[in-house]
């Protein structure tokens, strides 16, 4: 039989206030599961990275959404208030990831007004007690989003521009929420104690054009306030953009461009200047990116921190950290008193041959706000299989273990391309990073040698 679903919420017309009744002799109108090209599913895979447990999510149709709910089903107590409900939010509610018990109102239920989907979706829907449908003025109310804590916005977008303005998808044909609609939803996230937007896109179209530009032109339906987008998402990763300077914009969004359109859009950037005159750009490093190493760790007190590969684009960040050392963690790092750290030094550092060095930051704070508080890297040797290692910790998060994570991180990785042996030469004075290599996994011999200790940590032996 086909039916409609009889939802909980304010969802019921009293008879007065109808002028006439038909009854409908066509079956109701059904919505097909969405197909998933792998490219869709990739860019689903790195917004759901970026989506932390707890997080308030609002949903639509289409092939990011479907994939995005596999992504996030591992996720633990999600909320939902969303414009519509999917057979992908469906799953993702059967997944058990979704309990709704952190959201700031309709506490224990998923928020929607409308249902897109299968037959099963409607039967589903059906008396579910889970499931809370309320009128427009609820759902697009950017203060009832607002009290939803950690409330994040995946908005698909056809363009970026490095400037970071967005041009939307506007057509007759689309099922989605209007351009006001979607800024109240983007007001709403902002709103929100820990709240993000993120806007996603393949970094090509269907013909092979770029969809991540110089300038957007005349493109039409530009997102009037571009300054409300936290992050973007592509197949190639996560840019953050929220608080950056123009320059720091362009540089982390041609990161994720596509590889064989980054050469271009960087000298366009420097003709429009963009981006220094003598921006340093490494073109095979777009090809040798190690996404694979990313991870999250939680050390005491529950400090989270975000691990990946250093990126061009962490210029501002990795120089902010060095302002914050002090005299002896300069020293302790550097072995001479360096006192300024510009453009020419800090970029030539952040722009890696993930072939020859492998360089580690750690982050700190919500997807859309994270400060650098530490970076480890290991090089080749020119004609050993040898590796040497240097890493620093913010003084701040000094004592949190971070430092014999990274030691144990790199160490991994370091085995993982060949290396039978790493180096490091750490100050005598330096007693808290001798202790860190101490408790190391694998045998190490120290040489003190004029106020400095040779370090050798042999990794065939394991200690």
């Amino acid at each position: 039989m086909n039916t409609l679903p009889l939802p909980w919420g304010d969802t019921f017309v009293h008879i007065s206030e109808f002028h006439m009744l038909v009854q409908a002799r066509v079956p109701p109108l059904y919505f097909p599961r969405y197909p998933v090209a792998p490219v869709f599913d990739k860019i689903a895979e790195n917004a759901a990275s970026v989506i932390d447990d707890g997080s308030c999510i609002a949903f639509t149709y289409g092939p990011i959404y479907e994939a995005l709910a596999r992504h996030l089903a591992k996720k633990r107590n999600l909320g939902i208030h969303t414009p519509f409900f999917t057979d992908a939010l469906m799953d993702l509610v059967e997944s058990g990831a979704v309990t709704n018990r952190e959201k700031g109102m309709f506490l224990g239920r998923s928020l929607t007004t409308y249902a897109l989907g299968s037959k099963k979706l409607m039967a589903w829907l059906d008396k579910n007690p889970m499931v809370e449908f309320q009128g427009i003025d609820k759902i697009f109310n950017p203060l009832q989003i607002g009290r939803n804590k950690k409330f994040v916005m995946v908005l698909p977008v056809r363009r970026v521009a490095l400037s970071g303005r967005v041009a939307l998808f506007a057509s007759s044909a689309n099922t989605s929420a209007d351009p006001g609609q979607i800024a109240d939803i983007l007001n709403g996230a902002e709103l929100s104690r820990g709240g993000y937007n993120i806007v996603a896109l393949p970094s090509r179209n269907r013909n092979n054009v770029p969809n991540i530009r110089l300038f957007l032109d005349d493109t039409p339906d530009q997102l009037s306030f571009p300054e409300c987008i936290d992050l973007v998402v592509t197949e190639y990763g996560v840019a953050h953009i929220r608080g950056r300077s123009l320059r720091e914009r362009a540089q982390a969004l041609i990161e994720i461009a596509h590889p064989e359109d980054r050469t271009e859009l960087v000298e366009g950037g420097k003709k429009e200047n963009l981006l220094y005159p003598d921006q340093m750009f490494i073109a095979d490093s777009a090809h040798f990116y190690p996404k694979e190493i990313e991870t999250i760790h939680t050390f005491k007190d529950d400090l989270q921190v975000r691990f990946r590969a250093i990126k061009p684009s962490d210029e501002e960040q990795m120089r902010r950290l060095f302002y914050r050392f002090s005299d002896n963690a300069i020293y302790y790092r550097y072995f001479s008193p360096i006192k300024a750290m510009p453009h020419a030094k800090m970029q030539a550092y952040v722009n890696v041959d993930y072939r020859e060095v492998l360089s580690v930051v750690g982050l700190v704070g919500e997807p859309g706000n994270q400060t650098i508080i530490a970076e480890a890297r290991i090089a080749k040797h020119p004609d050993k299989p040898f590796m040497d290692m240097a890493f620093v910790v913010d003084e701040a998060y000094q004592g949190f273990g971070i430092a014999s994570f990274l030691l144990k991180m790199l160490t991994r990785l370091a085995k993982e391309l060949g290396a039978v042996k790493i180096t490091a030469d750490v100050l005598s004075s330096n007693r808290a990073m001798l202790k860190v290599f101490e408790k190391g996994e694998y045998p190490l011999t120290a040489k003190l040698d004029g106020g400095a200790y040779a370090i050798s940590i042999d990794l065939t032996k394991p200690g």
